[in-house]
């Protein structure tokens, strides 16, 4: 597992302890991190929504410094799947 997902699944256990659904991260090149009713974890499997995003940008909007609606308006975050979730992970991580 690269740093870049360790440090986010540790950055993003601190805000979610648990999804009512299945969702899941990817940011190319390091790997994918799932959240679901158990928490969060590192792992690629099938999600009721994907959200990827490089990995600037994803550090970006766990840090607060970008908005995760603002990152997929302008296209820095793609949405694949169920958008009322992706909405619900927005408002956790805004």
């Amino acid at each position: 597992m690269s740093d870049v997902i360790t440090a986010a699944v540790t950055a993003l256990s601190a805000r979610v302890s648990s999804f009512d659904g299945v969702a899941k991260f990817v940011i190319p090149g390091e790997g994918a991190i799932m959240i679901d009713a158990d928490g969060v974890r590192a792992g690629d499997d099938p999600a009721d929504v994907t959200l990827t995003a490089s990995t600037e940008v994803f550090r970006a909007i766990l840090e607060g410094e970008m908005n995760p609606t603002a990152a997929f308006m302008t296209g820095k975050l793609s949405v694949d799947g169920n958008m009322g979730m992706a909405m619900q992970l927005g408002s956790v991580l805004g």
